[in-house]
């Protein structure tokens, strides 16, 4: 455990930064796999609605920082091709 102030306030903040970065991964994770199960049941209303959320959560974890951009882009664009692919088959 830390004794000096400065390295228990940074301690505070990366528990903090964790536990938001945690909470993005998360979301984007599951807002994935939502929309990837309402494609295998066909449902494409569904999948096009959890899809867009995702791709959203996708972006809004990139611009704060818990994703590089291209790791981003990336996931959107493949999530999509699953998608697209799943309702087509």
């Amino acid at each position: 455990m830390a004794n000096i102030a400065s390295q228990i306030k940074r301690n505070r903040q990366n528990d903090a930064r964790r536990q938001r970065n945690q909470a993005a991964r998360s979301k984007m994770k599951t807002l994935s796999k939502k929309a990837l199960q309402a494609a295998e049941a066909g449902d494409a209303d569904e999948a096009l609605k959890f899809l867009s959320s995702a791709q959203q959560s996708i972006d809004r974890a990139a611009s704060k920082g818990v994703l590089h951009s291209r790791t981003a882009a990336r996931r959107k664009s493949r999530l999509a091709g699953r998608v697209n692919s799943l309702l087509a088959g």
